[in-house]
């Protein structure tokens, strides 16, 4: 499935959720459902084209990073120019994220309006070899046009959750009888139902970022060593700012333990990431 399509299954996808929970707030809250599936839809068509059109600066702004040029971070600089010639890309803008944990992502809603992002702990870590690694993930996410994809599973993740939360709130309050029971059954499962789509048509795709990046790149072993670097280091002090539902976007899941929003920011295991790329070394030595 591209990357069009996928996008436009996810869209889909958030629409047809909120208008599910639109039904089930109208019967909670004995609404005329009429009003609440276009109150629904209504919001999903502001939430689609929100994303699509400004994903990449919410991103931005929620990490507090900051659009830098060639004099300020010149490696950084001549590391995306050298692999987006590589990747037949256009050059995207280079943003530096301030905070100490590792860590890097790719926004923007196209190859040509697009954003990768590093951390400044990443860039104290890893060493120059471990950057363009890292960095050449990156460039594959936005050529296989994942970003926006990423961010609209992210905004799944969050918006689903914080409209559960108020649906619940506003339920308690009327409907005690067994349909609103089942009614509320339906407000927890949705998500469920929301985090299986996602791994649907997202299977692979960190997976495919690591092949495609170690290919751009040229180091695959590499890749694997800043992952290494950056898995360790999550683990000993994960992310405490932004939104836990923005962990598809980055390169390694920054959070840490289980929650709503955590289902939505599945990522593969790191060791078998690093497994793959070690497998994929040998196979281009041999």
């Amino acid at each position: 499935m591209g990357g069009t399509a996928r996008t436009a299954l996810l869209m889909g996808v958030l629409t047809g959720m909120l208008m599910a929970i639109g039904f089930i707030v109208g019967y909670l809250t004995d609404t005329p459902v009429v009003y609440t599936l276009g109150a629904s839809v209504i919001f999903a068509t502001i939430i689609n084209l929100t994303t699509y059109w400004f994903a990449d600066r919410w991103v931005l702004g929620l990490y507090r990073a900051r659009i830098v040029t060639e004099e300020e971070e010149p490696v950084l600089h001549k590391i995306v120019e050298r692999l987006s010639s590589r990747a037949h890309l256009p050059k995207p803008n280079v943003a530096v994220i301030p905070v100490e944990t590792p860590n890097a992502f790719a926004t923007g809603r196209s190859p040509s309006h697009s954003v990768v992002a590093v951390t400044q702990g990443a860039m104290k870590l890893l060493n120059e070899e471990e950057l363009e690694g890292v960095l050449g993930h990156e460039l594959a996410h936005i050529k296989n046009r994942d970003m926006l994809i990423n961010t609209l599973a992210a905004i799944i993740g969050a918006v689903i959750s914080y409209v559960m939360y108020f649906s619940l709130i506003g339920g308690r309050r009327e409907r005690n009888d067994s349909g609103g029971l089942l009614a509320l059954l339906g407000l927890f499962l949705i998500p469920f139902c929301a985090m299986l789509v996602r791994l649907a048509i997202s299977r692979g795709r960190e997976y495919g970022a690591d092949e495609d990046g170690a290919m751009i790149s040229k180091k695959p072993l590499a890749l694997a060593s800043a992952l290494r670097k950056i898995e360790r280091a999550v683990a000993g002090a994960p992310l405490r700012t932004g939104n836990p539902s923005t962990a598809p976007l980055f390169i390694v899941n920054p959070f840490r333990g289980i929650n709503l929003l955590s289902l939505f920011s599945t990522h593969p295991p790191t060791e078998l990431r690093i497994e793959r790329l070690e497998e994929m070394s040998k196979r281009i030595e041999g």
